[in-house]
């Protein structure tokens, strides 16, 4: 498979305020790969550094020091998909991004109508966006996304705030995108909701990488030791461990 996220040796230090003066580590010596087309979760309690990771690979951040390559450009979806919204309307939201990159006026409207049906909101499209309910301004993000043409979706703590039916909805999407070949990856502590799609599954602590393989390593491990609950203390299998 082809390498499409490469991160090497990178590190994020943010200034202190501390007497000493001493900077603060949100990520410390990270490497790993990403393969094209893979859904890779990145498991780690609150403080664990996994949304400065978010912001480094999508390059809205510079690492300190160490190298990121990224095949192609990230599309973020926020953990308060709220903060994304931008048109009054799901369709003025979605067109928004075609029309900051100069695509063809005669080509939006297809490319934001296709990519509206491809989350199942084209019956919403004229609906007004802050309206949407949590789980459907998180496809309406997407959709954005796609309507940018991005091959790298990544997802900040996606299940944050929802009830069983939106969780199920993004599960869904989540497998539909994976299906058709994207490249996903889902920052997430709430691995018992969503373990079971992924093929990569990577762990922080501290700011530290952990693990770096498939989940059913990771769940051979004491995980408590990385503050993180084992998702098969309440599941039988790897399998079990989604939500549906």
């Amino acid at each position: 498979m082809k390498t499409i996220i490469k991160l090497q040796n990178i590190s994020k230090t943010f200034p202190s305020s501390s007497p000493d003066g001493k900077p603060n580590a949100a990520i410390s010596n990270i490497s790993f790969e990403v393969e094209k087309g893979s859904l890779t979760i990145v498991g780690g309690a609150n403080g664990s550094g996994k949304s400065v990771l978010m912001m480094l690979i999508s390059g809205l951040m510079k690492p300190s020091t160490g190298k990121i390559e990224v095949d192609s450009k990230p599309g973020l979806v926020f953990q308060d998909a709220s903060m994304q919204i931008l048109g009054d309307t799901a369709r003025e939201d979605v067109s928004v991004g075609p029309k900051n990159l100069k695509f063809s006026k005669k080509e939006i409207p297809q490319i934001v109508e296709e990519s509206l049906k491809s989350v199942h909101l084209l019956e919403k499209a004229d609906f007004p966006a802050e309206f949407l309910s949590g789980g459907e301004k998180r496809r309406l993000a997407v959709a954005s996304i796609l309507a940018m043409k991005r091959e790298i979706i990544i997802f900040d703590e996606p299940y944050a705030n929802l009830d069983y039916p939106a969780v199920c909805d993004v599960n869904r999407l989540l497998k539909e995108l994976h299906d058709e070949g994207k490249t996903v990856i889902l920052l997430t502590h709430e691995l018992e909701k969503c373990l079971a799609l992924a093929d990569h599954f990577i762990i922080l602590q501290n700011g530290k990488l952990v693990f770096d393989g498939k989940p059913e390593e990771a769940l051979k491990l004491p995980l408590e030791k990385w503050s993180i609950r084992n998702p098969l203390a309440r599941y039988e299998s790897v399998s079990d461990l989604v939500w549906k």
